[in-house]
């Protein structure tokens, strides 16, 4: 069984101890029950593990001794989704969850034409990826961008192959067409209601290729996931 895993930022790379923070300390001592000398596991989110064990039980600052540093793996893909936020928050939540999971590495919330108003708490949904990332046994916590006008974002973005999933009747390629073979990839995903034909449009003048992602119409966050479990096969 593997040790649990921690989130804690800024980590220096060469300390040989470390003092987590209230929040970490109260659920490794209160809730895990974990003792001096228990082993544990730290990451920073940015590919760092740390394996240690307890020196101090301290409920509120919980000291750890540092015996050993390894650096995680990244995805060998750099990979961004673009997706509208919806009107209920928690389906948005929900996809942020599955997208961490999955191995992204950016992850931009779009304000459409037609994106309904929807709460973005920005402290609630990083939470949502650092307990993602710490239950799949990741230590890479993807970015998570603040929310951005379609029409601003567009034109900024510069990955090498950039894909628009919408819904318009015409001839698209098959993202897992797109995925074989490139490693630079972003998918544009809209709203409740697809992107207007001015979206669409702007998106090919920007050199974005439409794409499709099944034979189904898919609600903005399924295809979100969709997405992201295309972009993890290589």
């Amino acid at each position: 069984m593997s040790l649990p895993l921690f989130f804690t930022e800024n980590i220096d790379v060469n300390a040989s101890r470390v003092t987590l923070d209230e929040g970490n300390s109260k659920h490794i001592i209160q809730v895990l029950r974990m003792k001096q000398g228990d082993a544990l596991r730290l990451t920073d989110g940015k590919g760092n593990i740390f394996t240690g064990n307890i020196f101090d039980e301290h409920k509120k600052a919980c000291i750890v001794n540092i015996k050993e540093h390894a650096l995680q793996a990244s995805s060998p893909r750099k990979s961004t989704i673009a997706i509208s936020l919806v009107k209920n928050a928690a389906r948005f939540e929900w996809f942020l969850e599955k997208a961490v999971e999955a191995g992204m590495n950016t992850i931009i919330p779009l304000l459409c034409e037609r994106t309904e108003k929807a709460h973005f708490r920005y402290d609630r949904m990083q939470q949502i990826m650092i307990s993602a990332m710490l239950q799949s046994q990741q230590a890479w916590l993807p970015v998570l961008a603040e929310p951005v006008k379609y029409k601003d974002w567009l034109p900024a973005h510069t990955n090498t192959v950039k894909c628009i999933a919408h819904c318009n009747n015409e001839e698209k390629y098959h993202f897992r067409q797109i995925t074989d073979g490139n490693d630079d990839i972003t998918i544009c995903i809209g709203p409740e209601g697809d992107f207007t034909e001015q979206e669409i449009a702007l998106a090919l003048q920007h050199d974005f290729k439409p794409v499709s992602l099944g034979n189904t119409r898919l609600r903005t966050e399924t295809a979100g996931i969709a997405a992201a479990v295309l972009l993890a096969i290589k």
